[in-house]
């Protein structure tokens, strides 16, 4: 059982503290203050420089800077007000019993929570162990459970280094880099026990027992638990184990995702947590399953197939891949090397064993996937939106032959965004005047967002191009230090100063760099793509921004035509850019400074996608190809016209990817030139297209209420945790207030 350590590294920051300013520390190491009205200034107005400098961490913020700047802001009133007022609402918010999962579901209790395990969690910026949208899902899934009062854990592992960093060299080729993450810098406790010494856990991996320590992250009200190899008792090559996410090869993976699944369920065990559900988000964890089938095992001294059923009916899978390709699988020699020993403690023979994560029994050539052992030992299994459920279900019929392909036990759960932390305070300030302040508390229900009518377009439209032109400085800044370091020539680093319009219509464009995604579409003609962006009267720009995996040479190669059309073309210079190193901070400045979120990936390969829901609480309008959330998303009149954004392709589909391409191309092409420019530069003598903003708020309008990870969480709630639960979230929302 874990023990509170006597000292915490908050009670060790606070002691750095002047009186009036104790309280920072607190909310320092507890990433809630992340999602707060005050998360642009409360701390960037102790030190800007070192606020940049420290990569947005709070923790090395107060660290680093001096304390005659800490006493200057200590005498300050007006300061010391923001943080007490801060503070005791964050007192309220951890301290509340009364909220809407103790009422709705009370069978989830915080000593038998939901045990939540992702391989990446993107809470911020500052705690880079994300790669993209699976992390930010899962971060954005905390926080919403936090919200709601959910008893939820997170178990995930501590990455050293993290995922890559990425730079461009002159000829725009990416090159990949890492730094080390400073533990002791970053806001995490590493977990002790009740003498005082660090908390470990051990595990075989690779015929070695390797030891790995459990750091704390608090997102709010729940608990992330981290675990972390580097330690001097493990061999050199067990300390890298968890160094870097999705580095190295086949056998990286196995040994991260037996550290993250059993060695993860060993850290439940050791942190005197009893999970009453495990979630697997993605299949990286599946090998949690066997670990709680071996403790059964042992526990009850039954053998595997009479603990199976109780161990199925603990477990959930959400699946976020929609091609087979996508799904981790091991050789059976690889597994031979990691599971030899572990299957007889299971009770199990080599084939059997084999067997639960086979494709097709009985191929003594099948590999193990992680993805059949989850659906054969979870009780549920879902997608991510309606159309990823679909295509789970007929990827997955082979696990079920005596049934028809709409029987197959894999529904969805469309994906949502945590509104709070999306939302950019100007346009949060904004809902608060003509929604209510407690709009955050009812972002579920649609009767709330009708209210949005009621915004003045001139209110929406300023407020939204001052977003615009905090992008715009924000890419001019990245792009200038980026050809900084390149040791670009004098004028063309300059140059960046010039770099885009806020007058200009805006589009962006930021995800991995994967030839699926198809960042290339919008060059597919050249010229045609010239003139949309270069025309003199009513011109174009976009924002790029994402990183290609380091093994994946064809979308780097995609990273470097879009460089090479950028230089190409004087009239269209500083119409495009690309961010370099794309991150939480770049990314919530673009969802909430573009006008149009473009995206085009090849259907049906976009499980869900949840950047384009983050540009519509900030008033964005999406552009996209009818995949993912966004058939769900998307609304059109009876002619066809799309009322909340436009659909890229008329949903035409082929198998020939370069015919694909080029409708797809052209549809883009022509929704540009024929509706989207045209629209947007109808403005009247202030300058505002009351055509375009009626269109923000139809997008503001459908798309807020239903893709938001409160009502996400609620389902997972009513239909995964706890099924049957009978309180619809919107009507909660509606007629109940609750405690967040």
């Amino acid at each position: 059982m874990i023990h509170p350590a006597s000292v915490t590294p908050a009670d060790k920051l606070r002691e750095k503290l002047p009186v009036s300013l104790k309280r920072l520390a607190d909310l320092a190491y507890n990433y809630w203050w992340s999602w707060t009205p005050e998360r642009l200034s409360l701390f960037q107005t102790v030190n800007p420089d070192i606020w940049d400098q420290c990569g947005h961490n709070p923790v090395a913020l107060l660290e680093a800077v001096s304390y005659n700047r800490l006493t200057q802001l200590s005498q300050d009133p007006h300061y010391i007000k923001r943080v007490k007022a801060l503070t005791e609402e964050f007192d309220r918010y951890m301290a509340a019993t009364d909220t809407w999962a103790h009422r709705v579901a009370p069978q989830i209790s915080p000593d038998r929570p939901v045990a939540y395990f992702c391989a990446e969690f993107g809470l911020h910026e500052s705690l880079p162990i994300y790669s993209g949208g699976l992390g930010i899902l899962a971060g954005d899934h905390l926080k919403s459970a936090s919200d709601l009062g959910v008893p939820m854990v997170g178990i995930g592992l501590l990455y050293r280094q993290g995922y890559f960093h990425q730079r461009l060299n002159r000829q725009g080729w990416q090159e990949d880099f890492y730094t080390d993450n400073v533990f002791e810098q970053l806001p995490l406790e590493l977990m002790k026990n009740a003498q005082g010494e660090t908390l470990t856990i051990e595990l075989q991996v690779r015929h070695r027992m390797v030891k790995a320590q459990i750091w704390r992250v608090q997102v709010g009200r729940v608990s992330l638990y981290l675990l972390d190899t580097d330690r001097e008792d493990n061999d050199p090559i067990d300390r890298w184990l968890t160094g870097h996410l999705y580095g190295g090869n086949q056998e990286t993976r196995i040994a991260q995702e037996v550290v993250l699944g059993i060695g993860g369920v060993r850290a439940l065990e050791a942190l005197g947590i009893q999970p009453g559900i495990y979630h697997l988000n993605e299949g990286h964890a599946a090998f949690c399953l066997l670990e709680v089938a071996r403790l059964e095992v042992q526990r009850t001294g039954k053998s595997f197939y009479d603990i199976e059923a109780s161990v199925r009916d603990r477990c959930v899978f959400t699946t976020h891949t929609p091609v087979p390709a996508g799904h981790d699988v091991f050789s059976a020699d690889l597994i031979d090397s990691y599971f030899a020993a572990y299957w007889e403690q299971m009770g199990l023979s080599r084939e059997q064993f084999l067997a639960l994560g086979a494709r097709r029994l009985g191929d003594p050539w099948e590999p193990f996937g992680m993805t059949p052992l989850a659906l054969r030992l979870c009780r549920s299994a879902n997608g991510v939106s309606e159309l990823h459920g679909h295509v789970s279900r007929k990827m997955w019929t082979i696990l079920y032959p005596d049934r028809s392909e709409d029987k197959v036990p894999i529904g969805y759960i469309t994906n949502g965004v945590h509104a709070p932390t999306w939302t950019a305070p100007l346009i949060a300030d904004l809902y608060n005047e003509y929604l209510g302040a407690d709009w955050q508390n009812r972002a579920t229900d649609p009767k709330l967002w009708e209210k949005v009518d009621q915004i003045p377009d001139q209110e929406l439209w300023w407020r939204h191009q001052t977003l615009k032109e905090r992008l715009i400085a924000h890419t001019r800044a990245t792009v200038k230090h980026a050809r900084q370091e390149r040791g670009e020539d004098w004028e063309y680093i300059q140059a960046a100063d010039r770099l885009l319009d806020p007058n200009v219509l805006t589009i962006g464009f930021a995800r991995r760099f994967s030839p699926y995604k198809r960042g290339y579409l919008l060059l597919r003609e050249a010229e045609r793509a010239l003139r949309i962006f270069g025309n003199a009267d009513r011109p174009v720009q976009i924002v790029f921004s994402g990183k290609a995996h380091p093994a994946d040479e064809e979308g780097k190669r995609i990273i470097q035509r879009l460089m090479e059309w950028c230089r190409q073309y004087p009239e269209i210079l500083n119409r495009v850019a690309f961010v370099e190193n794309y991150n939480i901070y770049t990314g919530q400045k673009l969802v909430q400074g573009v006008d149009v979120w473009l995206n085009n990936p090849r259907r049906p390969l976009e499980a869900s996608g949840t950047s384009g829901q983050k540009v519509c609480f900030n008033g964005g309008i999406n552009c996209s190809v009818l995949d993912g959330w966004w058939c769900e998303g998307y609304k059109a009149d009876a002619n066809g016209k799309g009322l909340n954004g436009w659909a890229i392709g008329e949903n035409a589909n082929t198998s020939d990817q370069d015919l694909q391409d080029k409708i797809d191309s052209e549809s883009l092409y022509r929704l540009l030139e024929e509706e989207i420019v045209p629209l947007y530069y109808d403005q009247d003598a202030n300058g505002v297209s009351h055509g375009w903003v009626k269109m923000m708020k139809a997008s503001i309008k459908t798309n807020a209420p239903a893709f938001n990870t409160d009502r996400m969480v609620a389902d997972y709630v009513a239909q995964v945790y706890a099924p049957g639960t009978k309180s619809g979230l919107e009507l909660t929302f509606a007629s109940v207030p609750y405690a967040r």
